[in-house]
């Protein structure tokens, strides 16, 4: 009997130290990476929501905005909500929606002041944007924005033109979230999280922008490849014969087949789905994409793209992670990015619990 008892003590002894040296291990090596750079490169074809994307890291590890990014933003937004109007009158042009005699008249008064002074922004400016998004054919326009060039932020700024036109007005974090300026060059965000320094690099997407890319893929860690949904329905800004998800696919093949990144881990994240859900509503699926058989909803439909995009990543081996994501929803991409940390540290931290 006090043998038996002597040999547990023993083997629950043994048990304990080797926990303890798996334990003592695991911190040494902690201790290793402590402070260790984490390279993301975050790439995708224009207006797919990269940019968003690295603005939620700003607000989730950097604090948010400074005093200059804010006036910087107030410049841009309204500079933008001028030009989405100026950008819905020829839409609606153009598609021969004729707008009352009284839009008609504020429509001349606004575009003559812009050729006069593109960057003006005063009473009258303001009262004339408000007039005409109060016109239900501007309105129509707008409500087949899939069929020319203009964010779908558009209408949250002409929905609050009056707040915007306060002298005291101050971006939101989400009026942050859903102003355009489309990325030019490459922009480079660095943060800590986890005793970790990050670099989050986004590189213009437009076709103009791509040939740079190949200057930022030495010492990824992680390539981060974002998805427009709603792109299905939509064409090129810079070539409108040119469907934006057919664009998607030959960047996406092109760029994760690369010989420099076989070996990294991949992330997709399909963007935009509350902007593909109300496209569904509009333009079916299968009217853009004929071997499409499902059913025209977002389950499906959103299986479909995350299946075929999965299908161009050749080394089977490698480790694929897709999430679909509201660029714009803090919440949402705070959870994406625990997820993409979390896979990055793995390889550098056992963990032993």
């Amino acid at each position: 009997m006090g043998n038996r008892k002597n040999r547990e003590k023993h083997k629950s002894m043994k048990m304990e130290k080797s926990r303890n040296q798996r334990i003592e291990k695991s911190i040494k090596k902690e201790e290793s990476h402590q402070g260790r750079e984490l390279k993301l490169l975050l790439l995708g074809t224009g207006d797919s929501g990269k940019s968003t994307f690295v603005k939620q890291m700003q607000i989730l590890y950097k604090n948010g905005f400074s005093d200059k990014d804010l006036s910087l933003y107030l410049h841009v937004i309204r500079l933008n909500t001028k030009n989405h109007m100026k950008v819905l009158l020829k839409a609606s042009h153009d598609m021969k929606l004729e707008l009352d005699e009284k839009s008609q008249e504020i429509k001349k008064k606004f575009l003559t002041r812009l050729r006069k002074d593109p960057v003006q922004w005063n009473k009258e400016i303001i009262k004339q944007i408000k007039q005409l998004w109060e016109d239900p054919k501007i309105k129509e326009a707008f409500e087949q924005k899939h069929l020319f060039q203009i964010p779908s932020s558009a209408g949250v700024f002409l929905d609050k033109i009056d707040e915007i036109a306060k002298d005291d007005y101050k971006p939101t974090d989400t009026d942050i979230l859903n102003c355009r300026i489309p990325t030019t060059g490459v922009k480079e965000l660095n943060f800590e999280v986890n005793n970790f320094h990050w670099k989050l690099v986004d590189v213009g997407g437009q076709r103009s922008e791509r040939r740079k890319w190949i200057h930022h893929f030495d010492d990824v860690d992680i390539l981060i490849f974002v998805i427009a949904l709603d792109g299905y329905a939509q064409k090129l800004f810079e070539d409108h014969t040119v469907n934006r998800m057919i664009e998607c696919f030959s960047v996406f093949e092109q760029t994760v087949n690369n010989q420099y990144f076989k070996s990294k881990d991949l992330v997709l994240l399909l963007n935009k789905i509350d902007l593909f859900k109300r496209n569904l509503k509009i333009v079916p699926l299968n009217k853009a994409f004929p071997d499409y058989e499902g059913e025209n909803k977002y389950k499906p439909a959103s299986k479909y793209f995350s299946k075929k995009f999965t299908k161009i990543v050749k080394k089977k081996k490698r480790k694929v992670t897709h999430h679909f994501t509201c660029g714009v929803n803090t919440e949402m991409i705070k959870v994406v990015f625990q997820d993409i940390k979390g896979t990055i540290i793995k390889k550098y931290v056992k963990d032993v619990i």
